[in-house]
């Protein structure tokens, strides 16, 4: 077992032109940033699109990325609902990669309408469960949140807000070491 702190990688999943997931993102690193226990990486899928089709050349961008997420030791998605599911982009992304996600944890924070990005998350559990991923049961959600945080890129009710990424933040943590650990002693290979 080692102290040595857990790599997060922060996936922001939208892609779409004028989208909120970077101010989402943005705001759930800062939370990560605070703590002792992790170092903090954050992967912007528009920024490293993968390829249009599964076996085409990646580019640079996406081949780095690539390389973030098989260094993760755990990882929280950022993503937002789209006709009550999740960005096509996120699972291009996510399909390009398959024994990244193994034996790790996944935490979520989704933003949306009414729902506030659940119906995604609940999309997502499934899609992470077949790739052998740990899924937390917790997650962070703001529903209407172009209304919801302020000029300072901050959550209107940060009290509310920064208690449910600390308690996200807890279960990664637990969960990171303790598959990291695991990891180590049994490689993982289901």
């Amino acid at each position: 077992m080692t102290d040595t702190p857990l790599r997060l990688a922060i996936v922001i999943g939208s892609t779409r032109e004028g989208r909120f997931g970077p101010t989402v993102g943005a705001w759930f690193a800062e939370q990560a940033r605070q703590r002792d226990d992790m170092t903090i990486d954050v992967l912007d899928v528009a920024a490293a699109a993968p390829p249009s089709s599964l076996g085409a050349p990646p580019s640079e961008d996406f081949a780095r990325a690539s390389e973030t997420l098989a260094a993760a030791d755990a990882y929280a998605v950022v993503t937002c609902e789209y006709n009550h599911s999740y960005p096509g982009t996120l699972k291009n992304m996510i399909d390009h990669h398959f024994h990244e996600w193994r034996a790790k944890p996944v935490g979520f924070v989704s933003y949306g309408g009414f729902t506030g990005g659940r119906l995604a998350v609940e999309h997502l559990r499934g899609v992470f469960a077949e790739l052998h991923a740990v899924t937390m049961r917790d997650l962070v959600s703001f529903h209407g949140p172009w209304n919801g945080f302020g000029k300072d890129g901050r959550p209107v009710d940060a009290d509310g807000a920064d208690g449910a990424a600390k308690v996200l933040l807890d279960q990664l943590a637990w969960w990171g070491h303790a598959l990291r650990d695991a990891r180590a002693v049994r490689p993982y290979g289901a």
